[in-house]
């Protein structure tokens, strides 16, 4: 087993070691003492400062997920431009821990499952943050006016997950690597095609060139 870095913070190295241990395995078979010896700490450290499992299962899912939901509130989609950066950090962000996406999804696949409340008040909280983006470009006029913020919202995510849930058949189908550099550009494509599709029609009066 590898040593914990010192320099790390006692905090941060157990939510590491839960994203490793939860990744690996279901929750129910995850203990906290597990959690700890690979922390390389005490099991009393992660009620001090977590509570329970749970709690420290909730925290590990917000700081993997705050880093999208932070950009919901600065400049990077304040045009249809930032679609395609925005989707790069997405796939830079779940080509690191490329199980994260199937752990929520099969988090919210269960009708009790731990922590599930938790992540759909992270979705929540990204589709009111979305939907005032989409309301900023309409007003700027760079999103076509009858465009449905969920359709959109919909949309943009299967776009950022399903490359990531199907990553090992499509790489197994494709025989090549979706590694760092292909994403970039599955990135780039993907916006590009995001921006075409919310812009508004532009109409030609007639007697016009084509």
């Amino acid at each position: 087993m590898e040593l914990p870095n010192p320099t790390d913070s006692l905090r941060s190295r157990l939510i590491q070691a839960a994203l490793d241990c939860f990744l690996a395995d279901d929750y129910h078979h995850v203990t906290t003492r597990r959690i700890a010896e690979c922390a390389g700490a005490n099991v009393s450290m992660i009620r001090y400062y977590f509570g329970s499992k749970e709690g420290l299962y909730e925290e590990m899912i917000r700081e993997t997920l705050s880093p999208l939901l932070e950009v919901l509130d600065g400049p990077l989609l304040a045009s249809t431009a930032g679609f395609s950066e925005f989707l790069g950090l997405y796939y830079r962000t779940m080509l690191a821990r490329p199980e994260f996406p199937k752990l929520i999804l099969k988090v919210l696949a269960l009708r009790h499952g731990p922590g599930r409340r938790f992540i759909q008040q992270l979705l929540e909280r990204g589709r009111s943050r979305g939907a005032r983006k989409v309301a900023d470009l309409k007003a700027q006029g760079a999103v076509a006016p009858a465009i449905d913020p969920d359709i959109l919202r919909l949309a943009f995510v299967s776009l950022a997950m399903t490359p990531m849930l199907l990553k090992d058949i499509f790489e197994e189908q494709m025989e090549r690597p979706m590694n760092a550099a292909f994403l970039e550009k599955l990135a780039a494509f993907n916006g590009h095609l995001f921006a075409a599709g919310l812009a508004p029609a532009i109409s030609v009066e007639k007697g016009e060139g084509v």
